[in-house]
């Protein structure tokens, strides 16, 4: 699959490449990390739970590229009984941030689904970029904060404890109504 808006393609991501997209996803990740909570050797966002996303039910994931150069990446979950489909990651590599790249790809993901009734994403409180991104450009709504007294009763036990990482048991929860 190939959609494209202006220079920005996605392209549907193939086994081989899911590495490379691991990688990449993580480095994106860990620079906003870095800048609220200074350096660690601490994951932001885990390979397995990069690859779970990859495996959920209704997964798709894609390659952003602008220019024939590999720029970022999605994975989108998509529940055709419900049209209440979710963005599981969006990630711009680092040095591509504030070119448009990454409204871009969402408009395409719109455009791929039109039959979605309601997106949700959620993005930890750090980061910043990511909630003026989902808010002021991609015209989400905020409709849950998740933190110590506000528990996120979606998550088990052991995902708590682990999530407690960089921040993460602070969160936001998004939907953008689309009908």
């Amino acid at each position: 699959m190939e959609k494209k808006n202006g220079s920005i393609t996605l392209t549907s991501l193939r086994e081989h490449e899911k590495e490379k997209f691991i990688t990449d996803i993580q480095v994106a990740f860990k620079k906003a990390a870095m800048e609220e909570f200074g350096d660690s050797d601490d994951e932001v966002i885990s390979k397995k739970e990069v690859e779970q996303s990859f495996h959920a039910e209704g997964a798709e994931s894609y390659h952003i590229v602008r220019d024939g150069q590999i720029v970022g990446g999605a994975v989108i979950k998509i529940h055709p009984d419900t049209n209440r489909n979710a963005l599981s990651l969006l990630y711009v590599n680092v040095n591509e941030h504030s070119k448009g790249i990454g409204l871009a790809a969402w408009q395409l993901i719109e455009q791929l689904h039109p039959e979605t009734e309601v997106w949700e994403t959620c993005t930890p409180y750090f980061e910043k970029r990511n909630i003026h991104f989902y808010v002021n450009k991609c015209g989400f709504h905020i409709t849950e904060f998740v933190n110590p007294y506000h528990k996120d009763p979606k998550l088990c036990e052991e995902q708590e404890s682990e999530d407690n990482r960089y921040g993460m048991d602070y969160f936001l929860y998004f939907e953008k109504r689309m009908k």
